[in-house]
């Protein structure tokens, strides 16, 4: 007699700063493609490299904006119930002990691979929760998946709200989550 199924559970963890359209595709398509039962949103408590980000509050609430009302995506704060600097090998082993009769894995764009050498111990990371790549338009090496995510990012986005131009902005951003950064000032003089 088999057991049930194991259920699989999706990481997909990232400062977003702020969460874009990008990062919808990519939640929508691990349930979708990579057949998720659910996809854990984590979004970094402390950077590593002490990058800026906007308050942890801030992108919790716009994770929840942009992707929280998605089929089988949940937003977890897992992050923050560990505290102190993000590292992804204590995220997923914190993630494997809590759901120890699921299977999981770590959703990554293809880019990230590519500096996936500079992370903590990713062979660890790779066995604890092997990798599901999603490509992304203009990044291209040996090997990369397909581009199935378009060519944006935060830090661009960041830089158009700096400049005001809230308009190019808006073309990336969920419109609750554009919403949430006029009322809260986010990003005003942000890089």
């Amino acid at each position: 007699m088999t057991g049930a199924p194991r259920e699989r559970v999706c990481v997909f963890g990232g400062s977003f700063n702020p969460p874009h359209v990008a990062h919808m595709l990519a939640a929508s398509l691990a349930v979708g493609m990579f057949d998720m039962d659910r996809v854990l949103v984590v979004p970094t408590y402390v950077h590593p490299f002490a990058k800026s980000l906007a308050p942890y509050e801030d992108r919790v609430a716009m994770c929840e904006l942009a992707m929280g009302w998605l089929p089988r995506v949940e937003i977890s704060r897992a992050e923050e119930e560990l505290g102190g600097e993000s590292l992804t090998l204590r995220l997923v082993t914190h993630l494997r002990n809590a759901h120890a009769s699921a299977d999981l894995f770590l959703l990554m764009g293809a880019d990230l691979m590519l500096e996936s050498s500079k992370w903590y111990r990713f062979d660890e990371i790779r066995k604890i929760a092997p990798p599901l790549l999603l490509g992304r338009v203009g990044v291209s090496y040996e090997g990369a998946p397909a581009p199935l995510l378009p060519d944006v990012s935060s830090t661009h986005i960041r830089a158009r709200i700096g400049e005001g131009a809230w308009a190019e902005a808006a073309r990336w951003l969920p419109a609750k989550v554009l919403v949430h950064i006029r009322e809260r000032g986010l990003y005003a003089t942000a890089p």
